[in-house]
């Protein structure tokens, strides 16, 4: 669903120290979107970081199920209705635009967590 709107992806990101998100999406303007994904009540309510995502992002997502009861999620973030090979948004979220310095080192983290993936990937001797 990322790759259909020009984004690319990375999977457990991690922004900040004690944080990580599920999946950080990266535009084809620069911006940033986190998506975290919930399976069921308990995972939504055991999740206590989700609000330290927000300064890390333009936009947040939580991607569920389509049993997952979506009114526990706040309205004023992003919704998606996904299952293993693809998801619709359903509410986009409310864009709060990053300042440009966090920007740019958040890019950079971004690539540097790619390339480290792909050559632990290309080379089983590489450590991440």
């Amino acid at each position: 669903m990322l790759q259909a709107h020009g984004f690319v992806s990375v999977e457990e990101f991690v922004p900040a120290r004690g944080l990580r998100v599920d999946v950080m999406g990266l535009g084809p303007k620069g911006e940033l979107w986190v998506i975290e994904c919930k399976s069921c009540r308990a995972d939504f309510r055991a999740d206590a970081k989700w609000h330290g995502y927000l300064h890390w992002c333009d936009r947040f997502f939580w991607a569920v199920d389509t049993e997952f009861p979506t009114e526990l999620l706040p309205e004023d973030t992003g919704l998606m209705i996904a299952d293993a090979y693809d998801a619709e948004i359903i509410r986009m979220a409310a864009e709060h635009k990053l300042a440009a310095p966090r920007r740019k080192v958040m890019i950079q983290k971004f690539a540097t967590h790619a390339a480290r993936r792909l050559a632990a990937l290309r080379d089983p001797g590489f450590s991440l």
